[in-house]
């Protein structure tokens, strides 16, 4: 019977995550609460069953979080019965190893990178596995599955490996890692039919609900006065929305929508001709903002 080729994606995600647990010593898992974390983590937990999970889920903690992402953060991590490890940015300002931004459009996403590369460095992580896929963005797409990272936590995206017939070379230095993205050649689309199929849950964020909004730049923001700071022409709308992807609240855009279950979602995105990160402020700082802070270390 010929397989579907969503499968055919979960077959090839299962593999790389396999082959991670047996090429590095000590790997971790990138979790955020969001749609394609938590579909990396699904499908790790279907790699090793009945076993468990034999590497920790990381978190790198904005501060600037939707409460319903860390509550459904908690509860996924639990059910799935698996080790998280949580590392906050503002531990990294409280110890003066960033410095926070200020002004009405300041956020803290670009300040994880430093909170994520000491987590790397403190548990001596040579692997660190993302659900970044090459849809998403034009630097995420010059991504291999096995990315290499310098002993600075720095990505040259000149000078990668090859990676043939699935073929994936691990070797590394003292210091260097890897960053390893087993959901590479997913699409949007393929990740909400992976949910809808496997049933399962997701966090209520990505279905319409009414918030208060702000449009800033085109771009519709929750607004939550003790995060994000009103400029002059600005007022507060309440509006139906959906987060199409989750991060820093400050810079996650949301989705005008009246999508209210995964099927909804599925015909949603099927239809859109706007990317997902289309939304996201920290994408629009610079042409090449993504890849700039690739290069630094951000994953």
């Amino acid at each position: 019977m010929k397989k579907s080729h969503l499968r055919i994606l979960e077959d090839e995600a299962i593999y790389v995550l396999r082959e991670v647990a047996a090429q590095f010593e000590r790997p971790a898992m990138l979790f955020s609460g969001g749609k394609d974390s938590i579909c990396m983590a699904w499908l790790a937990r279907k790699a090793f069953y009945p076993g468990k999970i034999p590497f920790p889920l990381l978190h790198v903690d904005t501060g600037h979080n939707f409460k319903e992402t860390l509550d459904y953060r908690d509860s996924f991590v639990k059910e799935i019965g698996a080790q998280l490890i949580v590392r906050t940015v503002q531990d990294s300002i409280d110890s003066g190893r960033v410095v926070e931004e200020t002004g009405p459009r300041a956020s803290r996403n670009g300040l994880q990178t430093v909170t994520l590369l000491d987590a790397l460095s403190e548990f001596k992580f040579n692997c660190a596995m993302g659900g970044a896929r090459r849809d998403e963005e034009k630097a995420r797409a010059k991504e291999r599955f096995f990315s290499f990272r310098d002993a600075f936590g720095q990505w040259d995206p000149k000078n990668q490996r090859p990676e043939l017939w699935n073929l994936f070379n691990a070797q590394h230095n003292m210091g260097e890692h890897f960053r390893v993205f087993p959901i590479s050649n997913w699409t949007e689309l393929d990740v909400w039919q992976y949910i809808a199929i496997e049933e399962i849950p997701m966090p209520s964020l990505y279905f319409s609900h009414k918030r208060d909004i702000v449009m800033r730049d085109g771009v519709p923001l929750a607004y939550i006065p003790e995060i994000l700071t009103l400029l002059p022409e600005e007022k507060v709308e309440n509006k139906m929305v959906r987060c199409r992807t989750i991060g820093d609240i400050t810079c996650t855009g949301l989705t005008f929508s009246e999508a209210q279950s995964i099927e909804d979602i599925v015909m949603e995105v099927a239809s859109t001709r706007t990317t997902e990160r289309g939304g996201r402020a920290d994408d629009k700082r610079s042409e090449a903002a993504m890849e700039d802070r690739k290069k630094q270390g951000y994953f």
